[in-house]
């Protein structure tokens, strides 16, 4: 009897370390451009200073993005695509700025992006970052569909670190579920 109870646990052990050593694990990303591995990471809260305007190459700059990154211009560049609450999936509306982006790509086989997403300020911050990073993995996916290299395009989450509007209203966190493209230098 001792050694069926042995046997017993000893096979309910083994299948247990079945189980776990099947289970898919967590993938380790980092933050490092040189590796140029995707990123699941928010900053430090913007200072002041750090106030965050796509529309201008100089905002781009004062948020430290110098250095071989540029954010494009609103009329010239890469729009953002926006997203619904609590969802990650491409809106129909934003099928065109995606098609427009990949023309884009197309057009300059030489450049590289960084797709950051982005969230309003309700959830957890770490919900957020989650969130932020399934927002531009779908991105990515999408451009990727459409013809684009995967290896040209990284990335970042900013979950609720950076809003381009702090209102507090649907019509603001509308503006600020989204994915921001920006050119990164090869």
């Amino acid at each position: 009897m001792k050694k069926q109870v042995q046997l017993y646990l000893l096979a309910t052990m083994a299948l247990g370390l079945l189980v776990l050593w099947g289970c898919p694990k967590k993938a380790q990303m980092t933050t490092s451009q040189e590796t140029q591995t995707e990123t699941v990471t928010a900053p430090s809260t913007p200072s002041a200073a750090d106030d965050y305007d796509r529309k201008s190459d100089a905002a781009a700059a004062g948020r430290g993005e110098g250095s071989g990154e540029r954010a494009l211009a609103a009329g010239g560049g890469l729009q953002p695509v926006y997203f619904d609450y609590d969802r990650s999936s491409i809106r129909a509306d934003a099928r065109a700025t995606m098609k427009a982006i990949a023309g884009w790509l197309k057009a300059h086989p030489a450049e590289k992006i960084r797709i950051e997403g982005n969230c309003d300020e309700r959830g957890t911050k770490e919900y957020n970052v989650a969130l932020g990073q399934r927002r531009a993995a779908t991105a990515k996916k999408y451009l990727t569909d459409l013809g684009i290299a995967s290896g040209r395009m990284s990335l970042l989450s900013y979950g609720k670190e950076r809003p381009v509007c702090t209102a507090g209203s649907e019509e603001c966190w509308q503006k600020n579920r989204r994915a921001d493209f920006a050119v990164v230098s090869p």
